[in-house]
């Protein structure tokens, strides 16, 4: 999975790293759990699941709300290219959930206009509801990347950036394609796709696979309340991107370490995190 420079990041955005010792403990840990789960949901739930994924989003923020989730501050620490307040900027982030992205960075970068759109009608609603709305500086909207096309609300080739944080996860596999064609039209040449979401062997995938029922196919799982979760290898995420037309500008895994200090456990997570660029000419 990587050496001894990969980094781990904490809370703070801070940067520290793993010893080879600590990771190859990690990783035969996580492959001898995952190799042992070899029962995959069956088709009749597995195809549910993907047909109403949008609906179980819409439940979970429904039971969430907004108190669920955390402001994402350390967004600009981790892609420097957000924080650039040299040139007005318009970017999109996608899966946008209640907004924990899209606020923090319109307050501390004026420079910058913002679309976002989740295809949870409940969570755009959530972001139009927020006191912090206003839409001389950003425009939220309900899409699929799957299904919609995001030229009928951003024009082609227009973008700067497109943020993609934790969401592709939530996207099937056999998919994933469309998702990322469909960034790529409203995207600049010299746009960027910054990335960061769930990598092969976290802590959640072990979960996962210790469940024994929750496997939809390889590295692919369904949760409790019906959204899913991909984990992904940094090989393939970059295959992916640069089979759609991208240029990889940064790809690694990110590791971080947490501690459950009264059951006295350290649960490592994995995350794979990029920058994928649209080439200047077709």
């Amino acid at each position: 999975m990587g050496d001894s420079t990969q980094p781990k990041s904490r809370d703070d955005g801070a940067r520290i790293f793993i010893d080879d010792d600590r990771l190859n403990q990690l990783v035969e840990r996580a492959q001898e759990i995952i190799s042992k789960d070899n029962t995959e949901v069956p088709t009749f739930w597995n195809t549910k699941y993907k047909k109403e994924a949008a609906k179980n989003w819409d439940l979970f923020y429904k039971r969430n709300t907004t108190k669920f989730f955390k402001d994402r501050h350390w967004t600009d620490r981790e892609f420097p290219e957000l924080a650039d307040q040299s040139k007005e900027q318009k970017c999109l982030e996608v899966g946008c959930g209640v907004g924990n992205f899209v606020f923090p960075l319109l307050a501390d970068n004026p420079s910058l206009f913002m679309y976002a759109c989740d295809f949870s009608k409940r969570a755009v609603d959530m972001v139009k509801s927020n006191e912090s709305y206003d839409e001389t500086r950003c425009k939220a909207f309900v899409c699929d990347l799957t299904a919609d096309k995001l030229t009928d609300n951003i024009p082609e080739n227009s973008l700067d950036i497109v943020s993609a944080i934790f969401v592709f996860s939530a996207i099937p596999p056999e998919k994933m394609d469309i998702a990322i064609k469909n960034i790529y039209s409203v995207l600049k040449p010299g746009g960027l796709i910054i990335f960061r979401d769930y990598g092969i062997y976290d802590e959640a995938q072990i979960k996962f696979s210790k469940s024994s029922d929750k496997r939809l196919e390889n590295n692919f799982y369904v949760r409790h309340d019906g959204t899913m979760s991909y984990f992904f290898s940094k090989e393939e995420l970059q295959t992916r991107f640069e089979d759609e037309g991208f240029s990889t500008q940064e790809c690694q895994y990110v590791y971080r370490e947490t501690t459950n200090r009264s059951l006295e456990m350290r649960i490592d997570r994995i995350f794979v995190q990029g920058k994928f660029k649209k080439p200047l000419q077709a």
